[in-house]
């Protein structure tokens, strides 16, 4: 089993952003980062709210699907219930949009601008079921408060 000491990827994240205005190389620095840093993930990367579609960002993996719609998928879900999503089991997520079909889990958390809307979502893929727990989750989503205060106010 792995661990993420996520005090450090938060501290590492915030120092590459911090005080940087340009958000497409942020969001691609922090998608290299959780590339380098999170065992057993077979993507990372963002997806940003555009005409009313979540439109693919900056990430690192396989290509991916450009377009996604609100509510469709697990990122969709995460935008429609403005929650993270954990998925032990992509197959068994109902409307599972297969981008990668080496995909066995996945957890999506919605990023959000100063006035609370949600404008993205982080999105992390593994081909290992189960791969992501609740500290994940934990850690993941204090990465994006850090973010939504340095990029997003």
């Amino acid at each position: 089993m792995h661990t993420t000491d996520y005090d450090l990827l938060l501290a590492q994240a915030e120092s590459l952003i911090k005080g940087v205005p340009h958000r497409t190389a942020n969001l691609a620095n922090l998608s290299a980062l959780l590339w380098e840093t999170l065992p057993e993930i077979n993507w990372a990367g963002f997806y940003l709210m555009e005409d009313g579609l979540l439109v693919l960002g900056p990430f690192q993996g396989k290509p991916a699907c450009i377009e996604i719609r609100v509510g469709s998928g697990v990122c969709g879900t995460a935008v429609a219930e403005d929650a993270a999503q954990l998925v032990f089991d992509v197959h068994q997520f109902p409307g599972h949009i297969a981008c990668d079909s080496a995909s066995n889990s996945e957890i999506v958390v919605p990023l959000h601008d100063g006035a609370g809307s949600v404008i993205g979502v982080l999105d992390i893929d593994s081909p290992v079921t189960g791969r992501f727990s609740e500290a994940d989750r934990a850690g993941l989503e204090a990465l994006c408060r850090m973010m939504e205060k340095e990029m997003f106010r």
